[in-house]
């Protein structure tokens, strides 16, 4: 303890157990903190009062080595912990989703209500939870596009609200029979829609995720396990506590808050990773880091997408440069960290030629740069003179006001582009009405969501009539797009027979019975 810049009591530290020095340890500490100087004179730890100041050691010393193995050891316990905890939480809520099916769909529906209702009316409390986040991040310098995702608003907590009585809306999706079959006489089979389950969220600073997420589950019937940022910590504890309340307000008691879990132990998410006999899917809604980490480490099944590179490919019919200057700057600045926001306009090499209505691709590049927009340009941009400043890399997901720019010969050259390129997301053309080349885009293109003549930022659940989505698929198994209640469910096969049917009796050469396999 001194006075003093901490660099320099360091600095002194250091030196103090400097190899050959007679001294072995040294502490820097808080000397008007009596806690501190309690927990180093003590003989014995005090777990109430905690680790209190720094350890410095003879580098190779035995005090060094026991040292960093009492670190390692703590660090195990911790994630020890957390697995357990978060075993334990989806034990319990795959326990409460079982019986939220077995409700009838009315109360399960006056659950979403409740829900809904409940999220317009502790708003103030929500937005002031939101807020000490936000003064956080701002403290701490946490980046732009993170603390966009982070900001929760009255608009904001309205269209969730909207958007959950929209799913509540929606006819029961529980039971719905996919196939119904006679095998043979008196024997039914029939195919019927159910819960995948437990899903397991994990979500960086996107705190709105929670109640389109919490409502999608409940309306699937199924449990959630959620492992939020801590950059949004005390906006996720609010939110959770109030849908928590809504539950078992909602549903007069029979379904308990456990149903929905958050984990807020501290721990790294590689341990939660290996609750496979627990977790059914693993859903993770953040940076392209998060999801491929995720997908690289965990044997439980992930649907999500890893990048969010969606182009605007301006065909060489499109003939009104206001309208598509319109489509494009709402396509990139509408919401620039949205993983369905433009990272990549293409133009036709046609666009850069003059018409009756002015050069499109030059009026466009004007939009966009009144917009605020940066942009990058590719190699043909360059030497075309579209843009002042080459991009570094053809793919990328900016998730700011900026862009790539590049030129194309004709459509298989933009579709190619889009192909080698894009990850699988969204992709729009702009073109004529009458044009053929709209209706061929849609086709060949092979991507989650294809557009004519419609921003990118159309790809979301809400504004697809799901009323939410958990996220948005790349993959091809399952579910693919904006994913809402029904990429949530999976199915079971229910077998009815009339009297007691075994195999036996429709094998051999002389079988008793036959079968039909008529579709009912």
């Amino acid at each position: 303890h001194g006075r003093g810049g901490m660099e320099s009591k360091i600095s002194a530290a250091q030196s103090a157990v400097e190899p050959g020095s007679r001294c072995r340890a040294c502490m820097v500490l808080s000397g008007v903190d009596l806690d501190a100087i309690r927990s180093v004179t003590s003989e014995e730890y005090d777990s109430a009062v905690g680790p209190r100041g720094t350890l410095f050691a003879t580098p190779g010393s035995e005090l060094e080595k026991l040292a960093l193995k009492e670190i390692k050891d703590s660090e195990s316990t911790v994630a020890q912990s957390v697995s357990d905890v978060a075993h334990q939480m989806a034990t319990a809520a795959r326990d409460q989703a079982r019986k939220l099916q077995t409700l009838p769909h009315l109360e399960r529906k006056a659950i979403l209500y409740a829900v809904a209702d409940t999220l317009e009316a502790e708003k103030e409390g929500l937005l002031a939870a939101n807020k000490i986040d936000l003064d956080n991040a701002e403290r701490d310098g946490t980046e732009l596009q993170l603390v966009r995702r982070l900001k929760l608003t009255d608009a904001k907590l309205a269209t969730l609200s909207s958007g959950i009585r929209q799913i509540a809306d929606q006819p029961d999706p529980l039971g719905v029979v996919k196939a119904n079959r006679e095998l043979a006489d008196g024997l039914i089979l029939s195919q019927i829609t159910v819960p995948i389950g437990v899903l397991m969220i994990i979500f960086e600073s996107r705190p709105d995720s929670m109640p389109q997420i919490s409502a999608l589950a409940l309306a699937s019937g199924n449990g959630l396990l959620l492992k939020g940022g801590k950059e949004a910590a005390h906006s996720n504890e609010a939110i959770h506590k109030v849908i928590g309340d809504a539950i078992e307000k909602g549903s007069g008691g029979k379904i308990t808050r456990e149903i929905i879990a958050l984990v807020t132990s501290r721990g790294q998410v590689a341990d939660m990773l290996k609750l496979d006999d627990v977790v059914d899917l693993v859903i993770p809604r953040g940076s392209n880091a998060l999801v491929s980490y995720i997908k690289a480490n965990t044997r439980i099944p992930v649907l999500g997408h890893a990048d969010g590179v969606c182009h605007v490919y301006v065909d060489k019919s499109a003939k009104d440069s206001a309208l598509a200057s319109k489509l494009v700057v709402d396509a990139k600045t509408d919401y620039p960290s949205a993983c369905n926001a433009m990272e990549t306009l293409l133009f036709h090499k046609d666009t850069l030629e003059a018409n009756a209505n002015g050069n499109i691709a030059m009026s466009v590049l004007m939009s966009l740069r009144a917009a605020g927009v940066k942009c990058l340009g590719g190699p043909n941009a360059m030497q075309a003179g579209l843009c002042d400043v080459a991009a570094k890399e053809m793919k990328c997901e900016y998730g700011d006001l900026r862009c790539l720019v590049e030129i194309v010969d004709n459509m298989d050259e933009a579709i190619d582009w889009i192909h080698k390129y894009g990850s699988g997301h969204t992709e729009s053309i702009v073109c004529a009405e009458d044009s053929d080349a709209g209706e061929e885009f849609l086709q060949r293109v092979d991507a989650a969501c294809v557009f004519k003549n419609a921003s990118t930022r159309f790809a979301d659940g809400f504004r697809f009539g799901l009323g939410a989505e958990v996220g948005i698929s790349t993959g091809r198994i399952h579910a693919r797009g904006p994913v809402g209640v029904e990429g949530l469910l999976t199915v079971k096969w229910q077998l009815r027979s009339s009297g007691i049917n075994t195999v036996t009796e429709y094998g051999g050469d002389n079988p008793q019975k036959v079968y039909t396999h008529k579709e009912l």
